[in-house]
């Protein structure tokens, strides 16, 4: 949202661009509050649309880690993203030239962070064919990420590639980083200021990385308690993913019923639930 909303704000008045990193602006002007600002803002439509939409989509990987720690993720990739971005832009400065590469702006680092865990950790659920290409469920995610790492050619490529740098290096759990997250006092100081404009429940599920509670358990059985069961048994694969994301197990395969063993549109149900 914030994001969305400062893109539309800077971008009816032409400044989007105006936003960019480059070399002679970050290091010979000094002009840092474009580290801050930068990562904020999408240069364009086509941009914003597919950048939220991938931001939305990949909300999944709060219910899966906790939201304490999908914000230090947030945080980590955005940080290390620009710091290479930086760096990158230092690599390839021209000196004959008098501008040299700007960066296209927008939350690209934690975009590309993000694609990481995607392509690790979330299974593919459906295959099918158009004329003769194979294609899968995700293949959408990654063609709408592929526009956003091309639509500039080397100012959005740069960005993009850094942020896979920073999702890998999550990934990798470089000295125990997936270990690490805000004190539990904070957390649960914004979960009671946040919760409120965010949620109908007064205790979300997700304030201090836990499981889904009890009671958002029982709305859910009952929301979808007349449903249809499956043509099959849900695979046990899939009720382990569910299970390791924070759901519980009961609640994991009641989805998959409803959703005929779609794991995609299972966890979206679960998560519209929660």
């Amino acid at each position: 949202m914030a994001c969305g909303l400062a893109s539309v704000l800077v971008g009816t008045q032409g400044g989007a661009r105006a936003l960019s990193l480059s070399y002679q602006k970050i290091v010979q002007k000094l002009q840092l509050w474009r580290l801050l600002s930068s990562p904020c803002v999408f240069s364009s439509t086509s941009e914003l649309l597919f950048g939220l939409y991938l931001i939305y989509f990949f909300r999944v990987f709060e219910r899966q880690i906790g939201s304490n720690k999908y914000l230090f993720f947030v945080l980590f990739s955005t940080i290390i993203s620009t710091t290479l971005e930086v760096i990158a832009l230092a690599a390839l400065q021209d000196p004959t030239s008098l501008t040299g590469i700007s960066l296209t702006p927008g939350p690209y680092g934690l975009m590309f962070a993000l694609f990481v865990p995607f392509f690790f950790d979330i299974p593919i659920s459906t295959r099918f064919k158009v004329f003769g290409a194979r294609f899968s469920d995700k293949s959408f995610v990654y063609l709408a990420g592929l526009q956003l790492l091309l639509s500039s050619w080397k100012q959005s490529l740069i960005p993009g590639v850094c942020g896979l740098v920073a999702g890998f290096l999550y990934k990798s759990n470089v000295l125990g980083i997936k270990k690490v997250k805000f004190p539990e006092g904070l957390a649960a100081a914004a979960a009671r200021l946040f919760a409120p404009l965010l949620s109908s429940n007064s205790a979300p599920p997700t304030a201090r990385g836990g499981r889904a509670s009890g009671q958002n358990g029982h709305a859910f059985q009952h929301r979808f308690a007349a449903s249809a069961p499956p043509l099959t048994a849900p695979p046990e694969e899939h009720i382990a993913t569910l299970v390791a994301m924070g759901f519980d197990r009961s609640d994991a395969m009641q989805a998959l019923a409803v959703a005929r063993n779609d794991i995609t549109v299972a966890t979206n149900l679960l998560l519209e639930s929660h």
